[in-house]
């Protein structure tokens, strides 16, 4: 960027106009594009001061376990179930398929309809802690969420979602991949046991957010869990600037 040293207030005008237009369309969660450049600048300043956060969406923000269950035995209301407490491991159409090989794929139409990520209800807490976390000083948050491969849905839905919950800000902080290690950042809070892709050693440190499916799962350190959002997540946070 080129400063203008005496620059007037015409060119001034000229300097954040383009500002704005760089930044993109809509509001930022800094509504002065100036002030974001500003503070963007001065991070560089003080390094490891700033914090990156990923967070996951489903199972962390949006309860798609509870989701799934309510609707699977809505639409197969004669099939048996599994229970929130009976869920073991992160895949749940692999666990339907073990009690009969076709509830696998009765299992993956429920999250491939229409309206299913749209119509998940924020876990409780999340959304008043993420909004918390974007308010901090230093503190830069993503929504980094992986899309299911049946696309003519869950793409849209999944920004539908954080509009409606997190407000139209948060549209700049989302982050669709199928790989989360190739994402840069300090944390991932996120509800998978296992985050594999091709970056063998991701940049972020993985907290394990508890979920029904991994609650009997042992967190050795120095890896960490995340009980809830009524857990102190703060001090996670606080954790990474030392």
């Amino acid at each position: 960027m080129i400063l203008l040293r005496n620059a007037g207030p015409r060119s001034t005008t000229m300097i954040l106009s383009v500002t704005s237009r760089l930044l993109g369309r809509g509001k930022s969660l800094l509504r002065d594009p100036f002030k974001r450049i500003c503070i963007d600048m001065s991070s560089s300043a003080a390094p490891g001061k700033r914090l990156r956060v990923l967070v996951d969406m489903d199972g962390v923000l949006a309860d798609f376990e509870g989701g799934f269950l309510k609707k699977y035995r809505s639409r197969y209301p004669h099939e048996p179930h599994i229970s929130l407490e009976d869920r073991r491991g992160f895949w749940v159409s692999a666990q339907y398929g073990r009690l009969r090989s076709d509830l696998c794929d009765k299992a993956i139409s429920i999250w491939e309809s229409k309206g299913f990520f749209i119509d998940l209800e924020p876990l409780p807490g999340g959304v008043q802690a993420v909004k918390e976390m974007a308010q901090m000083d230093n503190t830069d948050v993503f929504i980094c969420t992986s899309p299911i491969k049946h696309y003519q849905h869950c793409p849209y839905e999944k920004y539908a979602w954080v509009e409606k919950h997190l407000g139209c800000d948060f549209l700049e902080h989302v982050i669709l991949t199928r790989d989360k290690t190739l994402i840069s950042g300090d944390i991932l809070i996120d509800d998978k046991p296992d985050i594999e892709g091709v970056e063998p050693n991701p940049a972020w440190e993985h907290v394990l957010f508890t979920a029904c499916h991994n609650k009997h799962l042992s967190v050795h350190p120095p890896r960490r869990r995340l009980l809830s959002w009524s857990d102190d997540w703060r001090a996670i946070l606080q954790s990474k600037r030392q």
